[in-house]
């Protein structure tokens, strides 16, 4: 995402956001975060837009391209669904401005007038870093003094109690690779899996879930509300999507793919029409895709984007129009070592390799297996009868389908104490949040009287006890 060193929310309020061509999706309205435990600063998970009058929805950090002072810009399509807040989330015009807080350097009171956001991480993420504070002034008729401080130089931003457990645990999970989060989740009961997927938004979810081996795929997706169930689809890679939904019923899969934006969908609906063996299971249908006229350098930037795999960054594939899937005629690949030694003017079409003869959607596993090997790829393209580009099996998906089916989980078993750090500070606060949950329930149950009355209430009771005569506490 490529975004300015820092940029104040109060220049995002209404703005408009546009997408790749330039036509108006929405109007900002808010940005949602995750508050940090303690003093680390929240994380922007993304923005909050005003459609079509006033209907109001969400628009993902991931699917950002740019943020600048006059407009945004999307990368991906919008979906239209109502936005709704959820646990561990504050909106940050809405909740944050005109907060009172207390400047920590000299004590004073102040109200936040603005707060800055910057990219951090590489520019893969954006952080809220900056407040511009006011000071609170002792005179009726004068302004306060204003300063722009750190996001850890105040007090008074911290959470509410409640939601506390929540925000501390958006803030570790944030610190994990979606693998190893996933690891996680697999050994959590079914409830704790549940709250871990509520507190994750729907990307990251779709990452983890990717990761994780299909029946927990399937346990967590039927514990979602029914349209963000879609929403995680729709973040999901095709191929991952179809995969999850070829383990749900026929009416389960179909109800999910028509809560789903058409755009979305429909790639999903094709890849399922294929055995999930073959060339036309594994494929993803999302890769590379240029023109022939397009040059070196426009594909270089293609093959750069971060939101890429490796091996479905390792080729270019080069097509008449139209470039999405179902393509025109296939002409041939790029390798992405060819580009590097090719100018950056020079168009694709003279580097394509010819030679490399694209596999059929009903080729088996093990078909593909070998063009793979024998010709050193890490992808490979896959076209129909009349040579349309289908999409392109990558080498991550064929170790999936030739490993054994918990191949990630069984690699994980670690004992408490060998896990790394991150995974171990999660780890460690669910199991706390789970304690202070049971110990609450004991409080509640202690507190009650026989019958589920009030201490000493009715007959039984020793007065003044709290207790039923004859009962054990614990039964109590």
């Amino acid at each position: 995402m490529r975004a300015p060193s820092r940029v104040y929310v109060s220049h995002l309020a209404g703005k408009s956001v546009f997408d790749a061509e330039g036509d108006p999706v929405g109007r900002i309205r808010d940005l949602v975060v995750a508050m940090g435990a303690g003093d680390a600063a929240p994380r922007l998970l993304g923005l909050v837009l005003e459609m079509h009058g006033r209907r109001r929805v969400f628009l993902p950090i991931g699917r950002v391209k740019s943020i600048e002072n006059n407009q945004v810009v999307s990368s991906g399509l919008v979906n239209i669904r109502h936005f709704q807040q959820r646990p561990g989330e504050t909106l940050v015009l809405a909740e944050l401005l005109d907060r009172r807080v207390t400047v920590k350097a000299t004590g004073q009171a102040a109200t936040v007038r603005d707060v800055g956001i910057e990219p951090e991480r590489g520019g893969k993420e954006m952080v809220l870093s900056k407040l511009f504070v006011q000071k609170v002034a002792k005179g009726l008729r004068r302004r306060g003094e204003t300063l722009t401080v750190d996001w850890d130089g105040v007090t008074g931003l911290s959470v509410a109690a409640g939601a506390q457990g929540a925000a501390e645990l958006v803030a570790a999970l944030d610190k994990l690779h979606a693998a190893d989060l996933a690891h996680v989740m697999h050994e959590l009961s079914p409830k704790r899996r549940g709250e871990v997927a509520a507190a994750l938004d729907d990307e990251r979810l779709a990452d983890v879930l990717e990761e994780l081996p299909e029946d927990d795929q399937v346990e967590i997706l039927g514990e979602l509300e029914s349209e963000r169930a879609a929403d995680v689809l729709e973040a999901m890679d095709p191929d991952d999507a179809a995969d999850l939904l070829g383990e749900l019923s026929a009416d389960e899969a179909e109800r999910l793919l028509a809560l789903m934006e058409p755009q979305d969908a429909n790639p999903v609906r094709r890849l399922l029409t294929y055995r999930e063996d073959t060339a036309g299971g594994l494929m993803n249908s999302d890769p590379i895709i240029l023109p022939p006229n397009s040059t070196v350098a426009e594909a270089l930037a293609l093959v750069r984007d971060e939101e890429r795999t490796p091996a479905n960054a390792s080729l270019v594939f080069v097509t008449r129009a139209p470039t999405e899937t179902p393509t025109g005629r296939y002409l041939g690949a790029v390798h992405i070592q060819r580009l590097l030694r090719e100018p950056p003017m020079a168009l694709v079409s003279g580097a394509v390799d010819v030679e490399l003869e694209p596999l059929r959607p009903d080729a088996a596993l093990n078909e593909v297996t070998a063009y793979m090997a024998t010709y050193n790829l890490v992808a490979a393209p896959v076209v129909d009868e009349n040579d349309r580009l289908l999409g392109a099996v990558t080498v991550d998906d064929v170790l999936d389908h030739l490993l054994p089916d918990d191949w990630r989980m069984r690699a994980a078993r670690l004992p408490h104490d060998e896990l790394p750090p991150e995974q171990r500070e999660v780890v460690e606060l669910l199991e706390e949040q789970e304690q202070n949950e049971q110990q609450e329930q004991q409080e509640l149950e202690d507190s009650r009287g026989p019958n589920g009355g009030t201490p000493g209430a009715g007959s039984g009771s020793e007065p003044g006890s709290g207790r039923a005569v004859g009962v054990d506490a614990g039964e109590a």
